[in-house]
């Protein structure tokens, strides 16, 4: 377990993914809203950064949380979600960050 105050990074590889099934993904998640664009577009605060991109075989995203806590809570709303649109099942790998670069 990681310390939790310390920012972790949380790595989703969903080889089998679309984008179509994260964009209904997200729209659940905003409460029919579409993408999230900000951070407060989030069900729960705590997340610094999201970014989400196809690959060659799937999907894939990032998020940088403030704490691990902060992720488990988001983590129990996301992944009904992801297995709701169909997505394959999988855990994230949880990463602590120990350099954050931020604009």
């Amino acid at each position: 377990m990681i310390e939790d105050s310390v920012a972790i990074i949380a790595i989703f590889d969903l080889p089998g993914m679309t984008q179509a099934q994260y964009e209904q993904g997200t729209d659940k998640l905003t409460g029919g809203r579409g993408l999230v664009k900000k951070p407060a577009d989030w069900p729960v605060p705590g997340l610094i950064s999201h970014t989400a991109a196809p690959t060659p075989n799937g999907w894939f995203v990032a998020d940088v949380w403030e704490s691990e806590e902060a992720f488990r809570q988001f983590g129990d709303i996301i992944m009904p979600i992801l297995r709701e649109v169909g997505a394959p099942d999988m855990q994230p790998k949880i990463y602590p960050v120990f350099n954050l670069v931020t604009s």
